[in-house]
């Protein structure tokens, strides 16, 4: 793989993992649109897979890292000295384990399936449009509560909401802030629940995948490119979580649909022309 486009790809997963645009669309886009054939080997898709995500994690880790600290802290307080009902901070880190076991349940089971049957550009493209309206109309509900309103029921859908994301093109922060507005939470708690919502999912499966990729090893020549990804994938993530918790504090998701509309018209066009 030519570094540049470890470099490509690399920003592209760090930026679309976080914005409501959905990176694994995006990431299976790219080298359609490019022509790109980096990934005729499927060694070499899943080893470039790992680093990716591998630095989105390391890039909300590294963001959150204060606040996680805390949640660990209070969420393991609630088991080992049996707080009851627990401090905020313990209660959510708890949410969050409910609200990654949809995903994770139906990953394990259905991934394969996805791999093979999704992840066409015209399913892609529809689904950023038909994914964008879902936004549009979610934005558009009123939302007032907070971090501390959150139910087990609230984690329970949210999680399940997440698990559309398995298919590209849907985006798991899109559906998973869609899911939380239209439960009444306000963009910067749907938006930080996202966020954090990634952090069990994202590390489930870098573990497993991680696990795999030392048993058969690191393919020839990708080592290089890999480690451009994560460091590339890192650092635009950590710049589009703090510019998306920035942005809607007086922003609406607005651009995120029109880009999404516009992008998902633009690959069916693309594709039913046979230009790729």
């Amino acid at each position: 793989m030519p570094i540049f486009h470890a470099i490509v790809l690399g920003l592209v997963q760090g930026l679309t993992e976080f914005l409501p645009v959905s990176s694994s669309g995006h990431l299976l886009l790219v080298p359609w649109l490019m022509g790109w054939n980096d990934f005729a080997d499927v060694s070499v898709e899943k080893a470039f897979d790992v680093a990716l995500h591998l630095g989105t994690l390391i890039a909300v880790v590294g963001y959150f890292r204060h606040d996680l600290v805390k949640y660990i802290q209070e969420g393991l307080r609630m088991v080992f000295q049996r707080q009851r009902p627990g401090t905020p901070e313990g209660r959510l880190a708890w949410l969050l384990v409910v609200a990654s076991i949809p995903a994770a349940l139906f990953g394990a089971i259905f991934g394969n399936w996805v791999d093979e049957n999704l992840g066409k550009p015209v399913i892609i493209g529809v689904s950023l449009m038909v994914f964008a309206v879902v936004l549009a109309w979610a934005d558009r509900r009123p939302g007032e509560r907070d971090f501390s309103q959150m139910s087990r029921r609230d984690a329970g859908l949210i999680g399940m909401a997440q698990v559309l994301a398995l298919n590209p093109g849907t985006s798991r922060s899109g559906i998973s802030i869609s899911a939380a507005r239209l439960l009444g939470f306000d963009r910067d708690s749907a938006v930080r629940f996202s966020f954090l919502l990634s952090i069990p999912v994202t590390a489930g499966a870098v573990f497993v995948k991680l696990t795999k990729l030392f048993k058969d090893g690191v393919p020839e020549g990708l080592a290089m490119p890999m480690l451009i990804g994560v460091v590339t994938a890192g650092l635009s993530g950590w710049l589009a979580v703090a510019g998306l918790l920035r942005l809607i504090k007086t922003q609406t998701f607005n651009a995120f649909v029109i880009y999404r509309l516009a992008a998902g018209v633009a690959v069916v066009i693309i594709a039913a022309s046979a230009w790729r």
